[in-house]
């Protein structure tokens, strides 16, 4: 007879190493939220965001337009707190302070915002519209 062995055998030490693995790679992806990606959620949001009071605008034919503030951004024209006014984070900044108007009429003109991420400057997005179409992000080569 055989005295029992102590310890883990090789196939038992493979799983719990791939386990952590498996598991250090879910937490990696779930904690990227880098600026860039931040960034990117703020232009689509506000994409979103120009599309609503646009469609507002149109329905009470109330003019609408968008302005930048201390705080963030508003909606003159739109009850307050009908849309959101704050950026998601901190990061971001708008650099062109125009007014954009959004309405009441279907054509608008073109129009563009363009956003900066503040602790990395070359991170950039641009939100236009040719007045017609739907604003869209896009983005803005060096």
């Amino acid at each position: 007879m055989f005295p029992a062995q102590k310890g883990f055998t090789l196939l038992e030490l493979l799983v719990v190493v791939a386990i952590i693995a498996i598991a250090s790679a879910g937490v990696g992806f779930a904690m990227r939220d880098s600026s860039q990606t931040l960034l990117e959620r703020d232009a689509a949001r506000l994409a979103a965001l120009f599309e609503s009071a646009r469609a507002q605008s149109r329905a009470s034919g109330v003019p609408v337009r968008w302005r930048l503030t201390p705080q963030g951004f508003a909606f003159d024209g739109l009850p307050t707190g009908a849309l959101p006014e704050r950026w998601l984070g901190n990061d971001t900044v708008a650099r062109n302070t125009a007014p954009v108007p959004l309405g009441p009429e279907p054509l608008i003109g073109r129009q563009e915002v363009v956003l900066q991420s503040i602790s990395q400057p070359a991170q950039a997005l641009r939100i236009a519209t040719d007045g017609a179409r739907p604003f869209t992000v896009q983005t803005i080569s060096p």
